[in-house]
C-alpha cells in the first residue's frame, strides 16, 4: 500500500504557511500535496496567496487528476505532483518551490553536488537538474521523476525545485536544506571551488537516507 499522511489537509496547509514564512516561495508561486489513505491527493489550489489560504481552499484530486472535492481549481502543477505520487509509493508528500538559490542553479541547469554530510543523509546525494520541460505538462512530471530516482529532491530546469518525502514536514526539511546548501555551494564557487564529498563518504551517508525514507 502506498504511504499516506494522517490529517493531510491540516499538515499541507501548515507546510504551505511555513514555505512562505521561510521565503521559499513568493505570492502564489509553488505548490504542495499529500496523499490520503484512499489514494487521493490533497493539493494546494491555483493562484491563491498562502497568507489567505484556509483548509477550505485545499483541493482533493484522484490519482488521475479528477477533482474529488474542493471549490477551487487545483494547482497548475498538478501533473508534477501526480507523476511523483504515481512513481514513488514510499512518499506521502510533494513540495514544489521557487527558492532563490536553488532556482539559480535550475536556471543555469546545473545540479547541486553533495558537498556537506547532511546533504547526503537527508537528500540521498547530489541533486540532479532535469532537462527542460514546459510548466504544467506531463513531460515536466516525467523529467522530475527521472531526476528524483534515489533522491529526495531535484531541480527543475528554468523553474525551481521539487522535494518528495514521507510527510509534508520532511519534504519541508529537504526543501529548506537544499536551498541552504545551494546558497553555500554558490558562495563556495565565488570563493574558488565547491569540493564534493569523497565518493565513499557520499555513498555511506546516502545509505542513511535510504533508511530515513522508510520512516514516517
Amino acid at each position: 500500500m502506498a504511504r499516506f499522511v494522517e490529517d493531510a489537509p491540516a499538515r499541507v496547509l501548515a507546510a504551505a504557511k511555513e514555505l512562505l514564512a521561510k521565503g521559499l516561495v513568493e505570492g502564489t508561486a509553488g505548490n504542495l500535496s499529500a496523499r490520503l489513505e484512499d489514494g487521493s491527493i490533497c493539493i494546494t489550489p491555483s493562484s491563491l496567496d498562502y497568507r489567505e489560504m484556509t483548509l477550505g481552499d485545499l483541493v482533493v484530486v484522484s490519482p488521475d487528476g479528477e477533482v474529488v472535492s474542493g471549490e477551487r481549481a487545483p494547482s497548475s502543477e498538478k501533473l508534477l505532483h501526480l507523476a511523483c505520487m504515481a512513481a514513488f509509493d514510499d512518499i506521502g508528500a510533494v513540495i514544489h518551490s521557487h527558492a532563490v538559490h536553488a532556482s539559480m542553479f535550475a536556471v543555469a541547469r546545473q545540479g547541486l553536488p553533495a558537498c556537506i554530510d547532511e546533504f547526503s543523509v537527508y537528500v540521498g546525494g547530489d541533486v540532479r537538474c532535469t532537462d527542460y520541460a514546459m510548466s504544467g505538462t506531463d513531460e515536466l512530471g516525467e523529467q522530475a521523476v527521472k531526476a528524483l530516482q534515489g533522491r529526495g529532491a531535484a531541480l527543475i530546469a528554468n523553474h525551481g525545485m521539487v522535494a518528495v518525502a514521507p510527510t509534508p514536514e520532511k519534504a519541508m526539511h529537504i526543501t529548506a536544506l537544499v536551498e541552504r546548501s545551494a546558497e553555500i555551494i554558490w558562495g563556495a564557487k565565488m570563493l574558488g571551488e565547491a569540493y564534493p564529498l569523497p565518493e565513499e563518504v557520499d555513498k555511506s551517508f546516502a545509505s542513511v537516507y535510504e533508511f530515513l525514507r522508510t520512516q514516517s
